[in-house]
């Protein structure tokens, strides 16, 4: 029995002292997916941008400004007030806007349809060009955007209306801004 219990012994510890070599993986993945991905979304916002950029030339009505963020605006109107007076994060605003094609010749979703909006500035979800245009806006002012699919519904578009990878118009009124503090109350101890 002490033969079996030594051989038995031998056998387990011989067996946790064997390396195991590392299995090849079946299939090796280059990045290749990943770079063509970024050359074909690459083609696409160049394409977009110039179909944009034709569009501003043929509009000699209108003054366009590029933002730092990769789209085109215009004020419908302006005021003339401290530009400092933009929402902030929290800041609770009032808007109305409406969503057109590119060429602003369909309406995809009218001022009426989409009614008076409420949003807590970078606390609720709304499309990445719409956030980014209410802030450069002041109480009042009226703007008109130009937004790449990327900066508007992307690749999915809205399962709506819009379509994937759709460039749209937006006017987009500013109504109001309250200014939000986050107060802490603090408990005191008796």
């Amino acid at each position: 029995m002490k033969g079996i219990c030594l051989l038995l012994l031998v056998l387990v510890l011989g067996s946790c002292h064997q390396t195991q070599k590392a299995r090849k993986p079946i299939e090796t993945r280059t990045g290749s997916f990943i770079k063509e991905s970024v050359k074909r979304n690459k083609k696409m916002v160049a394409k977009e941008e110039n179909k944009i950029e034709a569009l501003i030339k043929k509009d000699s009505t209108n003054n366009y400004i590029t933002s730092n963020n990769g789209f085109w605006y215009f004020f419908n109107e302006e005021k003339d007030q401290d530009r400092l007076k933009t929402p902030q994060k929290g800041d609770l605003i009032t808007f109305h806007y409406n969503i057109s094609t590119l060429d602003g010749n369909t309406v995809i979703y009218s001022r009426g349809k989409l009614g008076k909006r409420q949003f807590k500035m970078d606390k609720e979800v709304v499309f990445s060009g719409l956030r980014l245009g209410l802030k450069l806006m002041s109480e009042g002012e009226t703007a008109t955007f130009l937004f790449p699919s990327n900066l508007a519904f992307g690749y999915y578009g809205d399962n709506q209306k819009i379509g994937r990878n759709m460039p749209i118009r937006s006017t987009i009124t500013l109504n109001s801004i309250e200014k939000q503090t986050d107060s802490i109350q603090l408990k005191s101890e008796n």
